[in-house]
């Protein structure tokens, strides 16, 4: 640092340095995650906790090194939007499945095909293992592998600027009929997301947490999207 700071003719910041007693790491870890409930009647669980309440939604969680713990205002609108709109037997993809907590809730919420898709391998492990560990079948699978195929409700937790790109692709992905949500989006960007989906979608805010809007639309019939999905 010193050797750093020299170079850019600063004065080093005070630093100080002490010893740290050992400890048990993980445990360390594992206390900063306690069960979060989700509306009235769904519980995200760490694996290492007991559910708070037993004859709650709960849904037993290791996020390992994926994205979602559950924490989160967007994945909490996702959880929120999924407890309305998930009827028994319909199919829902997840597309940015992180640690699979979307796809998992559909699930025990009665969803029959339940496909989550990551770019991240780790993420698409997480999801397997948590999936396991929830009893739940759902496949879990990388982009570039993802089969074609259309699906009742898309779900997609990312980020703004990504939604917007995959606006063509998430649309071919929702059957005639079916419903799209999207987050990850902070209140300022929803405009220009929204107008991505316009042309396949009715499509305007559901609800908002803490800065961030949860977008979600109803697919518009074929001919009158004025475009042809890819």
């Amino acid at each position: 640092m010193r050797d750093a700071a020299r170079r850019i003719a600063r004065t080093p910041p005070a630093l100080e340095t002490f010893a740290v007693d050992e400890q048990d790491w993980v445990r360390v870890t594992q206390a900063q995650f306690q069960p979060i409930a989700v509306g009235a009647d769904m519980w995200i669980v760490p694996t290492w906790c007991r559910a708070p309440r037993a004859d709650a939604l709960n849904i037993t969680l290791d996020p390992g090194l994926a994205f979602g713990t559950g924490a989160h205002a967007t994945t909490r609108l996702c959880l929120l939007w999924l407890r309305q709109h998930v009827e028994p037997g319909i199919s829902l993809l997840d597309y940015g499945c992180g640690s699979g907590i979307l796809a998992i809730a559909a699930a025990k919420l009665g969803a029959r095909r339940v496909v989550g898709t990551d770019i991240d391998p780790q993420a698409v492990r997480s999801s397997i293992d948590n999936a396991r560990a929830n009893g739940i079948d759902a496949a879990f699978v990388t982009a570039d592998t993802l089969a074609p195929g259309r699906f009742d409700l898309v779900v997609a937790n990312i980020l703004a600027n990504p939604l917007r790109i995959l606006a063509p692709a998430l649309a071919a992905r929702v059957a005639p009929g079916g419903r799209i949500a999207l987050a990850g989006i902070l209140a300022g960007q929803a405009p220009q997301v929204a107008d991505a989906y316009a042309p396949w979608f009715d499509i305007g805010s559901w609800r908002s947490d803490d800065g961030w809007v949860l977008l979600a639309g109803s697919r518009l019939p074929e001919r009158a999207s004025g475009s042809t999905d890819e």
